[in-house]
């Protein structure tokens, strides 16, 4: 997550059967393209745990998950690219990949830039903050009440909660290990991140003194602020898109998503509700 696009690794999740070879060249249908050569380039945000490097090798819920979908539709093997998390969809739409696998959150104003997958996953947000709380932080009005430093990582849902309700004493940090850095060092007194990122980074780092608060449901102008993540996919790969959610729909229903996003913290409260839809979220209802 440092900085420009292409910046990172890149790495190769392989799955367990060979892609069919149809002999097609694609035609410009991103489908069949990549059928054709049986491999997925995907953007990942060096994000614990949704998309992440370990041992040089990728992995994650997201490229996890992704994985299992394009064995099922007939491509072997998914290659990530790392890059900053605001970076991702204009690196996707500049062709540096194919899709998104970082766990980014379905927002209006990413879907006028991209086109999303059905819900993934749904999660709360939450504090990153020392240990014991002496402040009390528990939400953003605590934290715009309180005056307390907040950092947040650049382009996510938490840093536009924050702007939103007029909290400016903001830092942006491009990663998870410098919003860490910030808290430790004082220089911010709480990190807001999903729930499960925020935990899983505490795990990274059990001799940090800091804890995770209770999850919320974050509300701006009487709205909640729900955290429903999604794959992004450019627009007009409509094709790809509904290949993509048939199977991703068929791993929530079977039960196979469950096991493969539990090792990252995930569980059976992370399913989407069927009430929870990416046209839904999209249009900001």
């Amino acid at each position: 997550m440092k900085g420009a696009l292409a910046v990172g690794v890149t790495a190769t999740l392989a799955a367990c059967t060979e892609a069919p070879q149809t002999g097609s060249q694609g035609g410009g249908n991103t489908l069949q393209r990549l059928r054709d050569a049986g491999t997925v380039r995907v953007g990942i945000a060096g994000e614990i745990p949704y998309g992440f490097t370990k041992d040089g090798e990728v992995t994650g819920e997201s490229p996890e998950v992704a994985k299992a979908v394009f064995n099922a539709i007939g491509v072997s093997d998914v290659e990530a690219t790392q890059v900053e998390f605001g970076q991702l969809i204009p690196g996707l739409n500049a062709g540096q990949y194919d899709m998104v696998a970082a766990g980014m959150a379905i927002l209006p104003e990413r879907c006028k830039q991209a086109q999303f997958s059905a819900v993934d996953y749904v999660t709360n947000t939450a504090f990153l903050v020392p240990q014991g709380n002496p402040e009390g932080i528990n939400n953003f009005e605590d934290v715009k009440a309180k005056g307390v430093n907040l950092a947040v990582l650049s382009g996510t849902i938490e840093q536009q909660v924050a702007e939103s309700l007029g909290i400016t004493n903001v830092q942006t940090f491009g990663g998870q290990a410098e919003m860490l850095q910030a808290i430790q060092a004082d220089r911010a007194y709480a990190g807001a991140l999903t729930d499960i990122s925020l935990r899983a980074l505490l795990e990274q780092n059990p001799d940090a003194k800091l804890e995770v608060t209770d999850g919320f449901v974050p509300v701006v102008d009487g709205k909640k602020q729900l955290q429903a993540g999604g794959f992004v996919f450019r627009k007009g790969d409509t094709d790809l898109v509904n290949a993509f959610n048939k199977e991703l729909r068929t791993l929530h229903e079977n039960g196979r998503w469950l096991e493969i996003v539990r090792p990252f913290g995930f569980t059976k409260d992370n399913l989407p509700p069927a009430d929870v839809t990416t046209e839904q979220l999209c249009s900001g209802e």
